[in-house]
């Protein structure tokens, strides 16, 4: 794979950058008493508001799964918009402007139009679900995400018959997004489903986690959900989606097709060329918790009819 001569191949990234949780708890914990003050200085308004609640529905997805904390959740992100290390998020997004918000709608649809966050949240009662998340990376969370199906959305949006996939595309500005600066990705960033996927029960357009309003490094003010996939496939801050013909070329597709497919799937027969996917790091589960083992579809086995007849290691 060819890349300009000052972007970094992701596929030349070690599992050893990868920040492992411990070290970045540690550190984390030291900035954090550093910076208190200086930040509750600096925080504006927009970024205050952030920890506002939201009314939402209660459902029985996940009711029985252990939780990770709403520190680690917000702290231990990958966006690298706002930079490759996983505190970097955080830190970075604390004056990212959320609000106002609107979202093009594009592509093979009866007509484009623009639709507010204050107009997709009435598209479709909040429900809080608790879904599994599964990265790519080999450790995972338990997230009481909030928000509404994309369904609801799609059929707002009027899709005709051309449309068979839906591509989603991130916000980009490298003014005030750091790692937007750095030629690591291709920017924006884009991702995609197939429609059947993106009609799927369990996708879900998330606006909030925790009972309260999306944190900005948690992809606000509106970012993609999709259990069963790996994490990267959750497009964060969505200012555009376009419902298109073909399969969209997708951003890791782009950087690393032996890598990162465009499908992603959970997968644990599927291995990573540099590391298993057979089993996982339940972030926040202590030091010597140990790995568990990973389910096929992230165990959310009812998606797996949207792959029938598919030959899942080719369609990784």
């Amino acid at each position: 794979m060819l890349l300009d001569n000052n972007r970094r191949n992701p596929s030349d990234i070690q599992p050893s950058e990868i920040t492992p949780f411990e070290v970045f708890h540690q550190r984390r914990a030291v900035l954090k008493a550093a910076s208190a003050l200086t930040t509750s200085l600096l925080l504006p308004a927009y970024a205050k508001a952030a920890t506002a609640t939201l009314d939402a529905k209660k459902t029985a997805y996940g009711k029985d799964e252990k939780l990770t904390s709403y520190e680690d959740v917000t702290g231990y992100n990958n966006y690298y918009e706002f930079g490759t290390g996983k505190e970097d998020p955080a830190r970075e997004a604390v004056l990212f402007k959320p609000t106002p918000w609107t979202i093009k709608i594009e592509g093979a649809v009866k007509q484009a139009k623009t639709i507010t966050i204050e107009q997709l949240l009435a598209l479709a009662p909040l429900e809080e679900r608790i879904y599994r998340m599964r990265c790519v990376e080999g450790w995972s969370m338990v997230i009481p995400w909030i928000g509404l199906p994309l369904k609801a959305l799609i059929d707002w949006a009027q899709p005709t018959g051309n449309a068979k996939y839906i591509e989603f595309v991130s916000y980009n500005d490298p003014r005030h997004m750091p790692g937007a600066r750095m030629p690591i990705l291709d920017w924006p960033y884009v991702e995609g489903l197939r429609m059947d996927e993106a009609m799927q029960p369990l996708t879900l357009l998330a606006v909030g986690l925790y009972g309260k309003v999306l944190p900005n490094q948690n992809g606000a003010p509106v970012r993609l959900v999709v259990p069963w996939k790996y994490g990267f496939k959750g497009a964060k801050a969505i200012t555009t989606i376009r419902f298109v013909e073909k399969m969209p070329t997708t951003t890791w597709v782009k950087a690393g097709p032996r890598e990162y497919g465009f499908y992603a799937n959970v997968n644990p027969q599927v291995d990573h060329p540099r590391w298993t996917q057979s089993s996982e790091k339940r972030i926040g589960a202590g030091l010597f918790a140990g790995r568990i083992k990973t389910k096929m579809f992230n165990g959310y086995d009812e998606v797996g009819q949207l792959y029938a007849g598919m030959d899942l290691k080719k369609n990784f």
